[in-house]
């Protein structure tokens, strides 16, 4: 969709853009050899991605922060804009503003990820915890010693009553651990009515404890760092693990913090580990929690643990990567555990996807332009949930109605190629799930020829 619509005035106005426009193409070899130059970048309220090298001139800074200013103004979170400027100077830029169905590209000046299916997740983020029927808490579990520790750091605290925890475990559908009971019964944390007693608490326990009222469930879809990031990662729990590698668990229960991170009590533990364990879900990482003690008694009495989460996952046969550097066939990659695909650039022919056709896992491919040989062999991946293609490639498909269906979310890549066309690709794909268009304007001006 072309939309004249100025919500923005001074943003569309060419002239605001061109310092932005002649520094991007100050050193581009197209333009110096007389052939049409293409440039692409973002612009946030607190923020750039301009691919442009070295220092940036007073003039663009300046331009930059006017658009910022602007965006702020009209309360418009980052604007997305494409140009293309013709041997004579005459130039096309387009301005793709912010929609709800895309999810902006990390690090590159891409259209972004189209979100066909609201509210979906990457595979991973959905994974539930495998059952866990052996599972008995650590032999350190101590609910005596636990107590009188807990009461001799905390004389005179009030504790929660049983109908207070069983309150609790209906609402986290779940049946907290003997242990965590044995801490609530000696105080129930309450930040509202006396924050020095619940300091206290935090202090006697060791971390930044929780009112019982504020128990919650470590939720995968908050820590899913979205289709761009989250589509190339996969998952699995090996034999010897101690923690199930997950996103997040409803027998995760978050307890405290150490002002960043969360402490949890484990109550779905890996193969090797133990009910009622305590895990460190970490703020920086979007999968995977890392086991810090054996039981809470061990927490509590400070005998932690130094064992990281398993760091085995991304790696063959579940992802593959296939192009120069990685492996040299589409052959190597193709295993019945192959979850994700990523094709790179290589010198020589473009790869065929037919070893890989019909894999009951493959749910990602991501493949540069150019590097596919029959693009409508995208159609043998009866699997897929998302799909990153060069927009000729997603031409291909349009026109041959070949689109797999199962997609939940997609990416246009864009590299050294016309970028204008992308929104109108993009709005195509979009039209298949019936979510709405993006918006852009194009605005005409003139650079001048290159000197």
């Amino acid at each position: 969709m072309v939309d004249q619509r100025p919500p923005l005035s001074s943003v569309c106005d060419f002239a605001t853009w061109e310092p932005v426009l002649r520094l991007m193409l100050a050193d581009d070899r197209d333009r110096r050899a007389a052939r049409s130059a293409r440039v692409a970048g973002r612009i946030s309220q607190y923020g750039w991605s301009l691919a442009h090298l070295g220092s940036m001139s007073s003039t663009a800074r300046s331009a930059v922060e006017d658009i910022q200013r602007a965006l702020a103004r009209g309360k418009v979170q980052e604007i997305a804009f494409r140009a293309e400027a013709r041997p004579d100077g005459r130039t096309t830029l387009g301005l793709v503003w912010p929609s709800p169905v895309v999810e902006p590209a990390v690090g590159y000046p891409d259209l972004g990820v189209l979100i066909l299916v609201d509210g979906s997740l990457a595979e991973p983020w959905l994974r539930r915890p495998d059952p866990v029927p052996g599972a008995v808490p650590a032999p350190s579990a101590d609910l005596e010693l636990l107590e009188r520790t807990l009461r001799e750091r905390l004389p005179g605290a009030i504790g929660a009553t049983e109908e207070e925890i069983a309150a609790a475990e209906a609402r986290l559908g779940v049946t907290l651990s003997d242990e965590l009971k044995v801490l609530y019964r000696v105080t129930r944390v309450d930040w509202g009515d006396d924050f020095e007693e619940a300091d206290r608490a935090g202090e006697a326990v060791g971390c930044e404890l929780s009112g019982l009222e504020h128990l919650y469930s470590v939720d995968a879809a908050v820590r899913h760092p979205g289709w761009d990031l989250g589509a190339t990662h996969a998952i699995s729990t090996a034999p010897d693990a101690a923690v199930q590698s997950l996103a997040g668990s409803p027998g995760w229960i978050g307890f405290g913090s150490n002002g960043g991170d969360e402490f949890a009590v484990d109550l779905t533990p890996g193969p090797a580990g133990h009910f009622g364990q305590i895990i460190l879900v970490d703020h920086e990482q979007s999968l995977g929690a890392q086991l810090v003690a054996d039981s809470l008694t061990d927490f509590v009495l400070g005998r932690m643990r130094e064992e990281r989460p398993d760091r085995r996952r991304d790696k063959l046969p579940a992802v593959a990567r296939v192009g120069s550097g990685h492996l040299e066939t589409i052959q190597a990659a193709a295993h019945p555990a192959l979850e994700v695909l990523s094709i790179d650039a290589r010198h020589g022919a473009p790869f065929s996807l037919a070893p890989v056709a019909g894999l009951p896992r493959l749910r990602t491919l991501t493949a540069l332009p150019g590097t596919l040989a029959d693009p409508l062999e995208v159609a043998g991946l009866t699997g897929l949930e998302f799909l990153e293609l060069g927009a000729q490639e997603w031409r291909v498909l349009l026109d041959a109605g070949a689109v797999p269906r199962t997609l939940k979310a997609a990416a246009i890549k864009v590299r050294d190629q016309d970028h204008l066309p992308v929104v109108a690709i993009a709005n195509e794909i979009l039209a298949l799930w019936d979510r709405p268009h993006i918006t852009q304007t194009l605005i005409e001006g003139d650079l001048g020829p290159a000197v």
